[in-house]
């Protein structure tokens, strides 16, 4: 019973309204008296006498008054039923109307009795009339949830423990060995140390009691774990926690001390065999024995302690706190959990479980009824993460608490007044299998070779808002553990390396009711250095307008565009042989162009594409084996005018001619800086016809030649030295590195730990650039030597220039041209 649950605790008042001083009358002035003290039970019988008092016409506003306040003082006994009855008849009156938290109380016992609809319209209201306070639009999202929750319950097998349960009040459950077949529990029931019942439950002082499974699985008849002088005293006791090795047992003591004010305390006890040792204070810093501290439960090493306590800086209710332990083996000074755990409402029963998670229960947080169960765990940071809702069967509409669970399996006990007749009396429930977790373990290999990816940057991304990211490892592996891929959310796989194409994929766990391990597996691309074909693009003969019927073939180019945003890319046409020089340059550079007008209208930049016209100046290699009625183009073959003219027969020189009818891309950087307005101005500002063969360059005061180049497909800058190696500077080398633009596979010799140490490459190392381009000349497998003392980013000489062809620089036009 939530009354008894937090008074185990505190006498301190919950949530409640305080009797309103003006309307005051002597018929309930004891009433009244016994409301503020936390005397509920004994309350409603003096309310009840107060209202047949008040029966005349000049007491209405009074009888009104005790008809709430009766309300309330059942909604606080758990008694929500009585409650909804009181304040129903509150409803009709003018009284809601100047006291609006009125509407929120009753949403507040109509959710708990299922009533949701009626519940939405009494939150509704109390929003309209308090817009300031958030708790009214939270709990008219909280009946949205418990409508999903019902209809996607978690898997968790929920079992009421009939053998361990009284007709009192049973709760706080901890194993006391590792053969996990024994437990000791609290008790409100007949049979305890004290024979007198606690003034604010109604109920036996809280004791434990202990049983263990039989041979067949079936629990014994509970005993009290000791007479007066263990573990159990005249006062309250709950909420064990033992250690790892079940040597010692964490516990909260109220004590019953006749006309002396004390608090509730945290104790101590040593266990030696069935026995307990009277328990001993354990001492926080900061804490004395006037104050309410209790609900222990610590990590694995007993240096970090939670507990739950309303403490100067909390944030309204109960609260979480934290407290750890010194060198001197005593716990320092508290600090509490912080707002993404706690709230205005209260904060109780925390299990910390593997040092990473911890279990708590809340009615601040919104839920199902009073208290819900909820999760979160802490990052390496030592941050927490949004506290998640266990749902159904765990939680219900009544008070779910002091869960529990196995060190390592998915089953424990948790207690509740769900099937409580009276909402006083609480129930231990056993719970087995986990709730709906999903991961992802995926597997990256390169689609050409099939050997496995590794340091390949994995993103997922969900539509809940969720992100996260992790790198594969030298086996292609990665993984998304349970906790960040959720139940009813589509997820976008993002796989990206530096030198090829990105990838996306999409997961989905809409409507999935079991958990599920996705395993998928990936082929990533490599970007490569020539040009790759489209498919089959037809033009009626002569024209150049992109036809409806092919702007399909261009989806996958558009996709490739779309998920590497970095890229630019050259689109070229071609021609066959069939008419002159001049009009198949012009045809083909209307064709490549009205690709690019296509891509643009389809939302690519424009500033990302180049339209080039080959006309019949490139015959196409082949890479793979073409066959056309029986005949076969083998692989390599280059399909020239003369190849194609030595063909046996017609149909298949117009076969040839149609497979040199082409468009194609190649990727010309892969560092363009993606904008997030593209303008009509640009749109026409494609570049067409470039002068390939062409490249600007600038001088500086000392008369180095600089000029534009793009290397592995990222673009620098390189000067000109005639007697230079091609080189580059030690702080370039090491930018390339951390970008992987190359790795460590790139250089030449065995010794790679004597090449690359901690922030450094050696002098005069050498490694292999995959492709280096120079206007439209390309150049594959360079070697470049790292020169420490060197300035300059890059530079290059005459011997590696000539590489690329006959050159000249024209400082006229300030061009380096090929000839």
């Amino acid at each position: 019973m939530l009354k008894k649950l937090l008074f185990i605790l505190t006498v301190l008042l919950i949530g409640i309204s305080q009797p309103l001083e003006a309307q005051r009358r002597q018929p309930a002035k004891s009433a009244d008296l016994a409301f503020e003290r936390g005397q509920y039970t004994l309350a409603i019988e003096r309310y009840k006498k107060a209202v047949k008092k008040t029966k005349k016409k000049k007491f209405e506003a009074e009888r009104t008054r005790i008809t709430y306040q009766l309300g309330e003082c059942y909604r606080l006994t758990e008694n929500t039923k009585q409650a909804a009855v009181a304040y129903k008849r509150v409803a009709k009156t003018e009284f809601p109307k100047s006291n609006p938290i009125f509407f929120l109380h009753y949403g507040d016992v109509l959710k708990r009795n299922g009533k949701y609809e009626e519940a939405l319209e009494c939150y509704n209201t109390y929003t309209e009339l308090v817009p300031d306070d958030p708790r009214g639009q939270r709990a008219a999202d909280d009946i949205a949830n418990i409508k999903e929750w019902l209809e996607y319950p978690s898997k968790y097998e929920v079992t009421r423990m009939k053998a361990l349960n009284s007709k009192s009040s049973d709760y706080g459950v901890a194993w006391i060995s590792n053969s996990f077949n024994d437990i000791i529990f609290t008790s409100t029931r007949e049979g305890g140390i004290a024979k007198e019942k606690d003034a604010i439950t109604g109920q036996h002082f809280a004791d434990f009691y202990y049983t263990r499974q039989d041979k067949q699985g079936n629990w014994e008849k509970p005993e009290l774990v000791d007479e007066e002088g263990g573990l159990n005293s005249k006062g309250s006791e709950g909420s064990p926690f033992f250690n790892s090795s079940f040597s010692d047992v964490y516990i909260t003591r109220c004590p019953n001390e006749k006309r002396r004010q004390s608090g509730c305390q945290i104790m101590k006890s040593r266990r030696t065999g069935t026995s307990f040792a009277e328990p001993v204070l354990v001492e926080i810093a900061g804490v004395d024995s006037l104050e309410i501290v209790g609900h222990p439960t610590l990590s694995s090493d007993e240096s970090i302690m939670y507990f739950a306590s309303e403490r100067r800086g909390g944030f309204g209710g109960k609260d979480i706190w934290v407290t750890i332990k010194g060198d001197d083996g005593k716990f320092g000074r508290p600090f509490n959990l912080g707002d993404v755990v706690n709230t205005p409402g209260d904060e109780l029963f925390p299990y910390m479980r593997n040092d990473s998670t911890l279990y708590f229960s809340s009615d601040g947080h919104g839920g199902m009824g009073g208290l819900d169960i909820f999760m979160t765990t802490i990052d390496t940071a030592g941050n927490w993460s949004v506290p998640v809702n266990l749902k159904s069967p765990i939680n219900s509409t009544g008070n779910d608490f002091s869960i529990m669970f196995h060190p390592t399996e998915e089953r424990g006990f948790f207690a509740s007044n769900r099937d409580s007749r009276n909402g006083l009396d609480d129930d231990i429930y056993y719970f087995m299998e986990p709730p709906i977790l999903f991961t992802v373990n995926g597997i990256i290999k390169d689609r050409n070779s099939l050997q496995y990816v590794g340091g390949a940057n994995v993103t997922v991304m969900g539509t809940d808002g969720t992100r996260a990211t992790t790198l594969s490892s030298d086996k292609g592996n990665f993984q998304f553990n349970e906790g960040i891929i959720k139940l009813n959310n589509i997820y976008v796989i993002t796989i990206d390396k530096n030198n090829y194409f990105t990838m996306t994929d999409t997961i989905s766990t809409v409507g999935l009711e079991f958990s599920r391990d996705f395993t998928p597996s990936y082929e990533i691309e490599m970007i490569p250095s020539g040009s790759i074909v489209l498919p089959e693009i037809q033009y009626e003969l002569g024209k150049w307008d992109l036809q409806p019927q092919f702007e399909d073939s261009l989806q996958g180019l558009i996709e490739i565009l779309q998920v590497n945003p970095n890229i630019t890319i050259e689109l070229g046409s071609h021609t066959d042989f069939r008419d002159s020089d001049a009009r198949n340059d012009i045809l083909s550079q209307k064709r490549a162009q009205s690709v690019c007008d296509y891509l643009v209208i389809r939302g690519i930049d424009p500033l990302r594409l180049t339209a080039k016209g080959y006309g019949e100046r490139v015959p196409r290699t082949l890479k793979k084996d073409f066959v056309y009625n029986g005949y076969t183009f083998k692989e390599g073959t280059k399909l020239t005018e003369q190849y194609i003219n030595s063909l046996p027969s017609e149909e298949l020189k117009n076969y040839a001619h149609q497979l040199n009818r082409r468009t194609e891309f190649r990727v010309l950087s892969k560092d363009f800086k993606s904008r997030e307005n593209i303008d009509d101005n640009h749109m026409a500002n494609i570049k067409l016809n470039p002068e390939d063969n062409k490249v600007s360059f600038s001088q500086d005061k000392m008369g180095y030649l600089s000029f534009k180049s793009y290397i592995n497909a990222y673009t620098e800058t390189v000067t000109y030295d005639r007697d230079a190696d091609l080189s580059v500077s030690q702080s370039k080398v090491m930018e390339l590195l951390n970008n992987g633009i190359i790795t460590k596979n790139d250089f030449i010799g065995d010794n790679i730990d004597m090449i690359i140490t901690a922030g450094a490459v050696k002098n005069r190392a050498t490694f292999i650039i995959k492709e280096m381009r120079i206007a439209d000349r390309t150049v594959e497998n360079l070697e470049v030597v790292v020169v420490n003392s060197q300035r300059q980013d890059w530079m290059i000489g005459q011997k590696d220039l000539r590489k690329f062809g006959s050159f000249e620089f024209n400082t006229d036009e300030h061009k380096l041209i090929f000839k």
